[in-house]
């Protein structure tokens, strides 16, 4: 109960995004990266002379927030990397357009998501939208990604892999992720709601996170997972009624807090001991909820993202 009164109401930020080291050299990628928190990590990166490609489902929307960019931060090394998370093909032809441009990748931000859309609402290979999404998108593209990942490594001996949760993991079932109904049929028309399902991706997100962090930390990838805090973004735009009305007056805004964490994990310095850690707002070690810790749980849903990878 502590934890969670403090992730909803956090004491002052003792780390601001200003405080980033330089960033020239280094290559990031930040899904979502058109608006709300995703918009603000690659301006701040930016704005520290890092190489920054933007992830969008959109073209058009990916472009306009490239060009924003470069307008607000003057300068110019922001590209638009079209990527939808709920369409695997589509992340295969993003990781391959990227490492036909770039040797190396710094930091990658697994920033985008998607928060309480219709229960009817589906990915293109008829997963859940959500853990479609959030989860499993966010899983294969960090595999098709992962060989330029551990190169970098190997020069550099320090990547990081920024894992975006949030406290709504705790909404996922005792199980974690209900198997039977992550995909459509008679079992995901029968249990869960749009925020248990929002609960499992979350629950997935740090997961996937703890176990990169186990199979690859001794080799220079530090895998992150945090809650960024409750920011007013567009991912609230399924909200309705007075627990939109509510929620909203309990949000931070995005600057300066919504990137703050998920650009601690990725830039700070001693970057190191965040891996396998999870972050609270502001920028503080906290502990998610203790079966994301379960090996077994971790190996199966890794696996997982493994054989959807490989059929690609």
């Amino acid at each position: 109960m502590g934890q969670a009164l403090s992730e909803m109401f956090p004491p002052k930020a003792k780390w601001t995004p200003d405080q980033i080291p330089d960033q020239t050299g280094k290559v990031a990628i930040v899904t979502g990266g058109n608006t709300g928190i995703g918009f603000s990590t690659c301006r701040h990166l930016l704005e520290h002379n890092a190489r920054v490609y933007l992830g969008a489902r959109s073209a058009a929307k990916g472009n306009e927030a490239v060009q924003h960019l470069k307008d607000i931060t003057k300068k110019d090394t922001i590209y638009f990397l079209e990527l939808d998370l709920a369409d695997l093909p589509s992340i295969k032809r993003a990781a391959d357009e990227f490492k036909s441009k770039e040797q190396r990748l710094d930091m990658l931000f697994n920033s985008g998501g998607v928060m309480v859309p219709p229960k009817s609402e589906l990915t293109k290979q008829g997963y859940d939208l959500q853990f479609g999404t959030n989860t499993l998108g966010h899983g294969v593209f960090t595999l098709l990604l992962l060989p330029a990942l551990l190169e970098t490594a190997k020069q550099t001996g320090d990547v990081r892999v920024i894992n975006t949760s949030s406290n709504g993991h705790g909404f996922a079932p005792k199980e974690g992720i209900n198997w039977e109904a992550i995909k459509d049929g008679p079992v995901r028309d029968k249990v869960f709601s749009e925020w248990q399902f929002y609960g499992i991706s979350k629950w997935g997100n740090v997961v996937f996170s703890n176990e990169l962090a186990r199979r690859y930390g001794d080799q220079g990838i530090t895998s992150t997972s945090l809650n960024p805090g409750g920011i007013r973004t567009d991912l609230q735009r399924h909200l309705k009624g007075v627990s939109a009305w509510l929620i909203d007056k309990m949000l931070f805004p995005v600057e300066p807090y919504g990137a703050l964490n998920q650009l601690y994990a990725g830039t700070v310095p001693d970057g190191k001991s965040l891996n396998g850690k999870y972050l609270i707002p502001w920028a503080r070690v906290g502990a998610a909820r203790p079966d994301t810790d379960d090996p077994e749980a971790a190996k199966k849903l890794w696996e997982f993202c493994e054989q959807e990878t490989a059929k690609l």
